[in-house]
């Protein structure tokens, strides 16, 4: 018998993520992560809604909200400015408040280790999850029966070997446990150097107060060609980070980053340097999510530049739909190939994500300030802002589906780019909806699949069809016409990850959990 059921390389918060979603259904999980505390950069900072319902699910929604609290008032939405920080040009940007309605939790915003502090803690809680800290993946091999990860301690150098069904990498973009699997990754390289700079400026947060309610800040200047200067708050009121380009070559010693700060913002302003990071722009995915007992997540399976708060919130829906897939086919409802649908689905989001979001605001700003300017021709330039600021709603267009994969089935395939609409549709996210009995459906969804279904007999075919195939089935009975009105069918059925799994078209019900189980794939 393997030592575990999944072995988890790398700790950050997917990996966390996952060990949760899998040590809530039973699962036996090593997690190994180097670092026995989260370390101190503050990135990953905005939390989408969708992964708020992740926390909801993981039984830490309410310690994420109470975990980086933020003043009264403060706020947490974006801003885009032309020029400098403090241009007359700007508008609103990524405001998530216009998808609230279709999600059961609002958005946060905290600093990855705080949100990593708060899943180390939840993780610690349930008994079959086994840390390892101070710990890292140095070897890894795999056959037909099982795998073993090779671990060295930190501290002196001991070693030992962990076997176990199921291994997946969580272990960054430079992952050890993707190379040894032999997954191969394809790079679109931007021939970027990008800093990230961590600073101290109160008063920068007191000539920021012309833009109340904001966060984060995107500054399009046209010597960037279309590239960002970013910044972002991070203890309100007094620190801040700040990604953007530098030349070729830059070196921490050789480039004066305070004086770059005074030229983003506009003005001089006082300011304590704490930080100075340099990295490669670039867009990297896995070539295969999985390589037979290997799997990969988060940065793991891609990374890109911190564009638009995708990343964590990708990392943290691939830990969604993984999780719920291992544990169906380690506790035999699933079938093997249901673990091949984590690819068919996830990396064709993230391929999305890069192409139709991260890539193109990229050619989309770079066109915009080659083309308008306000020196040129003021007229034009404000006329053309204005109708950016208009169209500026990436948030109401990025609604990751699975639309035609394998579980799904149908036309379509699976993007990150989509509509939101309460009604239901088979490959997207079920949006919460007010029952007649006083509750909200959202509420209702159970750890496996839930069907909501109006007619009694519909719903005992299903019940008696998951009992014949082993398949957890919440039964949620709402009243003739209730269904239909909030969801545009009569039955719906949703799967662990709640995405649509099907909605109500005639079809038998042994088949329909035989298809999203791959069972009848």
């Amino acid at each position: 018998m393997s030592d575990f059921d999944v072995i988890i390389a790398g700790g950050g918060p997917v990996g966390m993520g996952l060990a949760i979603e899998l040590g809530q259904r039973g699962i036996r999980v090593a997690v190994i992560e180097r670092h026995h505390q989260p370390q101190p950069i503050p990135k990953g900072q905005n939390l989408t809604q969708r992964t708020a319902e992740h926390f909801l699910a993981w039984g830490c929604e309410a310690e994420l909200r109470t975990a980086f609290p933020l003043p009264p008032g403060s706020g947490i939405g974006g801003l885009t400015t032309y020029g400098t920080l403090l241009s007359e040009h700007h508008y609103d940007w990524l405001n998530r408040a216009h998808v609230r309605d279709f999600y059961r939790c609002a958005n946060a915003r905290l600093p990855q280790y705080a949100t990593e502090g708060v899943l180390r803690d939840r993780a610690a809680q349930i008994a079959d999850i086994t840390l390892l800290y101070g710990w890292s993946v140095i070897g890894f091999s795999q056959d037909s029966n099982d795998l073993q990860v090779e671990i060295e301690a930190t501290s002196d150098g001991a070693r030992q070997v962990l076997t176990g069904r199921y291994a997946v990498g969580c272990d960054g973009s430079r992952s050890l446990l993707r190379a040894a699997a032999g997954i191969e990754e394809t790079l679109a390289d931007h021939n970027r150097v990008m800093a990230l700079l961590v600073f101290r400026s109160p008063e920068l947060h007191e000539l920021l107060k012309r833009y109340p309610g904001k966060a984060f800040y995107n500054v399009l200047h046209p010597d960037f060609e279309g590239y960002w200067q970013f910044f972002g708050r991070v203890d309100h009121g007094v620190s801040w980070f700040f990604h953007a380009p530098v030349p070729l070559g830059t070196t921490r010693e050789s480039h004066d980053f305070e004086a770059m700060l005074t030229r983003a913002v506009g003005q001089p302003f006082a300011l304590e340097l704490d930080y100075v990071g340099l990295w490669d722009l670039r867009v990297a995915i896995a070539d295969d999510y999985r390589k037979g007992r290997a799997f990969v997540a988060g940065d793991a399976a891609h990374s890109h530049p911190p564009y638009g708060g995708y990343g964590i919130n990708t990392g943290f829906e691939d830990a969604r739909n993984l999780g719920w897939k291992l544990a169906a086919v380690i506790q035999g409802w699933g079938d093997e190939r249901l673990l091949d649908s984590y690819n068919a689905e996830r990396r064709p989001v993230f391929a999305s994500t890069a192409r139709d979001f991260i890539e193109r605001f990229i050619t989309d700003d770079r066109a915009f300030l080659e083309t308008y300017n306000p020196e040129r021709d003021r007229a034009a330039f404000e006329a053309a802002w204005h109708s950016r600021n208009l169209d500026a709603d990436e948030v109401m267009a990025f609604e990751p589906h699975y639309e035609g994969s394998p579980l799904i089935g149908g036309a379509g395939s699976p993007s990150a780019k989509g509509s939101h609409t309460h009604t239901a549709r088979p490959g997207h996210h079920v949006s919460p909806r007010d029952l007649p009995d006083g509750t909200n459906s959202f509420d209702r969804l159970g750890a496996g699949f839930t069907l909501l279904a109006e007619d009694v007999a519909r719903a005992a075919d299903f019940v008696n069809a998951a009992k014949m195939l082993g398949v957890p089935l919440a039964l949620v009975d709402v009243p003739e016409g209730a269904l239909e009105t909030a969801y545009g069918s009569s039955a719906v059925l949703v799967r662990p990850d709640h995405f649509v799994a099907w909605i109500e078209d005639g079809a038998e019900a042994g088949a329909v959990l035989r298809r999203a189980t791959a069972k009848g794939v």
